[in-house]
């Protein structure tokens, strides 16, 4: 292991960063085979590659599971005295890390450290007998951060030091692969973010939102990178009666963070049955959201009575249409879920729904006590 000089990191600064898409997502939680097992039997990731105690990895634990185009690393700590037990102690389990595959990771550290993160781990070369990489990591907002990892003909599994599993059977779900990243904020901090993304990545606006019920309320801008690979969707609370599913998520998760990610679906009807039947739960949609579907979205080829049956919410814009659900939490606090999505050309995040699943969050919130 060894570090990039500084040159190569100030001749870096003058080029614009190629962000090449997601290359993994990490997930600190507290017992990585635990977890491992819950994604792969509800979910259908499969197990690859592991890093621990066996491999020289004195202080974590890491699993990483596969989904066809989605990589899913969880990491759990080894000892009270880690890092990675004092984020679980604030946060609960919970996605610490969304790296990004680069053509060059020093160039793509200076541009983040130069419009505002946080260093953490300079570039650095790891390497085994399976080829290098390079991966260097900053901090952004909260306890989240970005890792650059540039591969230069790595032939194995996943990272340098981390050996093969063998392989294990998982239901098939038709998931396979990321679509977008919700964030939640402090109030006043997605505009700051949305800039930061901008200038150190060449990101771009896609979308806004402001949300209002009788309850509570909350305002959003969605950007992508510009290979359109990469997008978040960047939320705020705005000044209601009582407090917003993203004000339970801030109070929950102790600050701002990953609040949802979204998995592309082949079939999002047959993935909700199925995950159901893996012990799933999701959001459900009113039934009056269905009575007013055909004449809102127009036509589309799937039969209103079977979204009805699964909750599933459709919406449309100028592309095309999309289909979208949202599961219930995924761990013990409200804060981490996941969301399908299955796009029938439309590129939006499901603006004309949103209405009706803020009130269906707070229904869930009110179950819980923290509307």
């Amino acid at each position: 292991m060894s570090t990039i000089n500084q040159d190569e990191l100030s001749l870096s600064e003058t080029v614009t960063p190629q962000l090449q898409g997601v290359d993994y997502v990490e997930l600190y939680v507290s017992n990585a085979r635990q977890a491992a097992h819950y994604y792969r039997t509800a979910f259908g990731f499969v197990p690859v590659a592991y890093a621990g105690l066996e491999t020289g990895t004195r202080d974590r634990l890491s699993i990483v599971m596969k989904r066809d185009e989605c990589f899913l690393l969880l990491t759990s700590p080894l000892n009270s005295e880690s890092p990675i037990s004092h984020y679980l102690s604030i946060h609960g389990d919970g996605m610490k890390d969304i790296a990004f595959r680069v053509k060059d990771a020093s160039q793509a550290f200076a541009q983040a450290i130069k419009w505002g993160a946080r260093p953490l781990v300079e570039p650095t070369v790891l390497e085994d007998e399976q080829g290098r990489v390079v991966r260097a990591t900053v901090a952004v907002y909260g306890d989240v951060v970005h890792s650059f990892v540039q591969r230069e003909g790595f032939q194995g599994t996943f990272l340098p030091t981390y050996q093969a599993l063998p392989s294990l059977k998982a239901p098939e779900t038709g998931l396979y692969a990321i679509d977008h990243f919700a964030i939640s904020l402090p109030p006043g901090e997605v505009q700051r973010w949305v800039d930061f993304y901008t200038q150190a990545f060449h990101f771009y606006p896609i979308h806004e939102e402001a949300i209002s019920t009788e309850f509570s309320s909350m305002s959003s801008k969605a950007i992508q990178d510009r290979s359109e690979s990469i997008k978040f969707v960047l939320i705020e609370p705005r000044p209601g009666q009582r407090k917003s599913q993203i004000e339970e998520f801030l109070k929950f998760h102790q600050g701002a963070g990953v609040q949802h990610l979204a998995l592309h679906s082949h079939d999002i009807i047959k993935t909700i049955h199925t995950l159901e039947e893996n012990g799933v739960g999701f959001v459900s949609a009113p039934d009056s959201y269905y009575e007013m579907l055909a004449e809102r979205v127009g036509v589309i080829v799937e039969d209103t009575q079977s979204l009805r049956d699964v909750n599933v919410l459709v919406d449309r814009d100028e592309w095309g249409y999309l289909l979208q659900i949202f599961s219930l939490p995924v761990q013990s606090r409200p804060t981490f879920f996941i969301e399908l999505i299955q796009r029938k050309g439309g590129r939006g995040f499901g603006s004309g729904n949103i209405q009706a699943l803020f009130r269906a969050l707070e229904r869930e919130q009110a179950r819980r006590g923290n509307l």
